[in-house]
């Protein structure tokens, strides 16, 4: 053959196999995102099998709230030692102090203060009684006239009376919800104050020698 210049145009290469469209068994081209496959009902989670999950969870917890209240007490309410405010009103000497005898073990001193004013001196000593309610216990040497409408409010009102070994207690209205129970001599005055019931007070006032 005789070469005039005119050369023949490659032919194509054939296409590789990688870059070839995959067919499926038909001839047409195969999914190869398939979705994934969805669980049955049969193949989910048993009620059983959450029940055993949440016990997993609650017993130790169960456990350590025994512990908590059994061990540790936890649902006591916390006591605190009066001593330290009963030693400083006995050292001002500025009334007979007289505290709680007898009281049994269900009642629980929560916080206890002696502080002196230009009026007077006065302790007070808290208590949660056996209701799990607040009661105070007030001794001051304040003038009753002034005392009185602070601790009980202005609009306090006598009741009646109350008898015990240490003398003839007075029954207050106090705030909404409080009663209160006063001893004056004239040197000092008692007040037994709190949201609870009526023989509480009485029970606190008549401990006191």
């Amino acid at each position: 053959m005789v070469n005039n210049g005119w050369v023949e145009p490659a032919s194509p290469a054939p296409a590789s196999a990688s870059s070839a469209p995959e067919t499926g068994a038909e001839g047409t081209p195969a999914e190869t995102d398939a979705p994934a496959p969805r669980l049955s009902r049969g193949q989910g989670r048993s009620p059983r099998d959450m029940a055993l999950s949440l016990a997993v969870l609650i017993v130790p917890i169960a456990l350590l709230l025994i512990f908590y209240r059994v061990v540790l007490s936890g649902d006591s309410p916390v006591t605190v030692d009066p001593a330290p405010a009963l030693q400083s009103a006995r050292q001002a000497n500025a009334f007979p102090v007289v505290v709680p005898q007898g009281l049994g073990d269900d009642w629980h001193v929560s916080s206890a203060t002696f502080g002196r004013r230009a009026d007077g001196a006065t302790l007070r000593i808290g208590y949660v009684d056996p209701d799990d309610d607040p009661v105070q216990l007030i001794e001051s040497s304040v003038p009753a006239a002034t005392l009185l409408p602070v601790e009980l409010s202005k609009s306090a009102k006598p009741l009646s009376t109350f008898r015990a070994a240490n003398g003839v207690w007075r029954a207050y209205s106090g705030r909404p919800g409080e009663k209160a129970l006063i001893l004056s001599d004239g040197t000092r005055t008692i007040i037994v104050l709190g949201a609870t019931d009526q023989r509480n007070l009485e029970a606190l006032a008549a401990s006191l020698k």
